[in-house]
């Protein structure tokens, strides 16, 4: 099955894109999925990274189906200084 996945922040960065399609097994879970990506790019904070399927926050038991849009949100710091 594919899958779009989107890419945010550090993980941008880290892939060279902002996304692109993976195909998976069917019935791959989003842990599936996150330790696929995280296989390709060990970089990365991913015990912190929040995912988004298809728009909606997701658990990482979520079954995923084929055509989903799951995006990778890593952690986000920063800030204005002082006033």
């Amino acid at each position: 099955m594919r899958v779009k996945v989107l890419y945010f922040g550090v993980l941008k960065d880290g892939f060279g894109r902002e996304g692109e399609w993976l195909e998976l097994a069917e019935g791959a879970s989003v842990a599936d999925l996150v330790a696929e990506c995280r296989g390709r790019f060990g970089g990365a904070p991913w015990a912190s990274v929040a995912v988004a399927v298809n728009r909606e926050y997701a658990r990482a038991s979520e079954v995923l189906k084929e055509g989903d849009e799951v995006a990778l949100l890593p952690p986000v710091s920063g800030g204005v200084g002082q006033l």
